[in-house]
């Protein structure tokens, strides 16, 4: 019984002197310049401002609706990871994507899209200079390839997923290429 006794209390020191996981000081994107003021359409045809966010975080992911592979997995993995948080976290938080293919993703794409994935997704589309506008605020690049024998054409984009503040200044990347467990563990980081 003593060296069972002794064992457990031996085993209970070492995980005290373990240190915790423990998030950096500061995020990984904190001075970033990423982000800014924007004015686009959602799914809904209203105008939405970044104001309209205020006091909210969020995720930001940019893609096009058309898309045959990474956009619809990607914005899978974002939308099931909110769904693995806390839902008092997970209601401080609005997943919106913005399409970098404007010509062809109207409201009613993107609400079509959007609600696929999550019922708090917003949508957001606008002019191609609009959409240039807050392409360049996020530092996404994106254009339009050779139009195929169809009629439809790709659109090639950087694929990356920006963890918002409340405040709208950039926290982190989102890992959403490793699935929706990965991209839930790094909200829980950074979402207080």
């Amino acid at each position: 019984m003593n060296i069972v006794r002794h064992a457990l209390l031996g085993a209970l020191a070492l995980a005290a002197c373990s240190p915790a996981p423990v998030a950096p000081a500061r995020p990984p994107l904190d001075g970033a310049r990423i982000g800014g003021p924007f004015a686009l359409t959602d799914q809904n045809g209203r105008t939405v401002t970044d104001r309209d966010f205020a006091g909210k975080y969020r995720i930001m992911y940019f893609g096009y609706t058309f898309c045959p592979d990474v956009c619809p997995t990607d914005v899978q993995a974002i939308g099931a990871s909110l769904k693995l948080l806390d839902p008092a976290v997970a209601a401080r938080i609005v997943p919106i994507f913005v399409t970098v293919d404007p010509t062809r993703d109207t409201p009613a794409v993107l609400k079509s899209f959007v609600s696929a994935f999550d019922p708090r997704m917003v949508g957001l589309t606008g002019t191609p200079q609009q959409i240039e506008a807050v392409k360049k605020e996020f530092a996404i690049f994106s254009a339009k390839g050779a139009d195929s024998p169809g009629g439809g054409y790709l659109v090639n984009h950087s694929r990356q997923t920006y963890l918002m503040g409340p405040d709208g200044k950039p926290i982190a990347l989102l890992p959403q290429e490793q699935g929706p467990q990965a991209v839930a563990d790094e909200i829980k980081r950074w979402v207080r």
